[in-house]
């Protein structure tokens, strides 16, 4: 046992022991070629028991070429990036959190070396430096997403992204505007973008959608938009289609804007069918950081402070649900196709909860006036008062 270089063969792979007195193993990968292992072993037993493990691995098909995975992260996700037909706000979003986040821990990394502790060791750094916790959530998202395909490409065997909830966003609840404040604010901004405030609002546009509408879009005998076009504002101006095919929907409009809406066409809209519907002062193309101002201003004149403009979609959203729409009409009407974000406006607000509440109780009330009062009921539940301030018993 005890001689320099003396090896055993065994019925797989085979052992030896080397001159520093630790043990090396070896195997025959089911691509034929012969392989040791990626480390040295104390005792001929650890390294026996390796080679079983090895075994068991390519038994069930779960082998992978060790050197399959030799490839740099930083190669490997600017391959995954390519193969990817992403719109250009995501491929703008997905290069800035590699560049900034990513590639500066992992670029030079072996995809095979990256270990859930040099992912959580990342993470924890990254949260202590200020980086906002919902960049840092959509960077793991990112970066589990890339190594996902290497496994599906069976670079690696698993993917070391496997942090209990750290691609989960915990974004501070938004506004919802009063129907007065949306007035008022559509009121307070300049003429020509009081229909785009109104509509963005009580159509749940996104900005995009509203910088690609097209007056050929607009049918306001029906009362209807639809969204067909999208403008990507990456520091350049692209056009695009929805970024889903749920994106592509009609919204059916309350009268209440349609005045609004003629009136804007006939003042402010490109000439044509096919003319935008908004655009800026000197007639060219809505941009945001153009339009940011007038936002602001408008903001700032009704005293409404940290609004967004995209809070005038979480409005409209907020809105629907209110009056009643299901789960599949919100998400037809957001031009979502999962459920996920169409599920938070199915929560009623605060001040809704008790309107909510009368209501269901007075049409329980009603039925059971219509059928006749069966066995004496009482609306509320309590029989003591017979008139009480809050029961109404149903008469029998």
């Amino acid at each position: 046992m005890g001689g320099n270089n003396k090896g055993y063969r065994r019925q797989f792979g085979a052992v030896r022991q080397l001159a520093s007195g630790r043990w090396q193993a070896r195997y025959q990968g089911p691509d034929g070629i012969d392989r040791t292992a990626d480390r040295t072993f104390d005792s001929r037993k650890s390294a026996e028991r390796w080679l079983s493990l090895k075994e068991a691995e390519i038994a069930r098909q779960e082998w992978v070429d060790p050197d399959a995975g030799t490839v740099e992260f930083g190669v490997y996700a600017a391959e995954w990036m390519e193969d990817r037909d992403l719109s250009p706000k995501t491929a703008q979003l997905y290069e800035g959190l590699l560049r900034i986040h990513l590639n500066p821990t992992f670029e030079h990394m072996p995809i095979k070396d990256i270990r859930e502790a040099h992912i959580r060791k990342w993470r924890t750094a990254r949260r202590r430096s200020k980086v906002g916790r919902s960049t840092v959530a959509k960077a793991y998202r990112l970066m589990r997403a890339i190594l996902n395909t290497a496994v599906r490409d069976e670079l690696i065997r698993k993917n070391p992204c496997r942090i209990e909830g750290a691609g989960q966003e915990h974004s501070e609840e938004r506004p919802v505007l009063s129907v007065a404040e949306v007035f008022k604010l559509a009121d307070a901004i300049k003429p020509r973008y009081r229909a785009l405030v109104l509509l963005a609002t009580f159509g749940s546009l996104r900005w995009g959608e509203l910088a690609g509408l097209r007056r050929s879009h607009l049918d306001l005998e029906q009362r209807t938009v639809t969204i067909r076009e999208t403008v990507y504002d990456v520091g350049e101006l692209i056009k695009g289609a929805p970024k889903s095919r749920a994106g592509y929907r009609t919204v059916v409009l309350p009268s209440l804007i349609v005045g609004d809406l003629k009136r804007h066409l006939g003042e402010f809209s490109q000439a044509g069918p096919n003319g935008l519907v908004f655009v800026g002062v000197k007639g060219n193309q809505l941009r945001r950081a153009n339009f940011s101002k007038y936002w602001a201003d408008a903001c700032a004149a009704v005293g409404l402070e940290g609004i967004h403009l995209h809070d005038l979609r979480h409005t409209g959203n907020t809105y629907a649900a209110e009056a009643g729409a299901s789960l599949r009409e919100l998400m037809n009407r957001m031009g979502h196709s999962s459920t996920r974000a169409a599920m938070v406006y199915l929560h009623a607000r605060d001040d809704r909860a008790r309107d909510i509440a009368d209501a269901l109780g007075e049409r329980a009330a009603d039925e059971l006036r219509r059928a006749g009062g069966a066995s004496g009921a009482v609306a509320d539940g309590d029989d003591d008062d017979e008139d009480g301030p809050s029961g109404v018993r149903v008469p029998g």
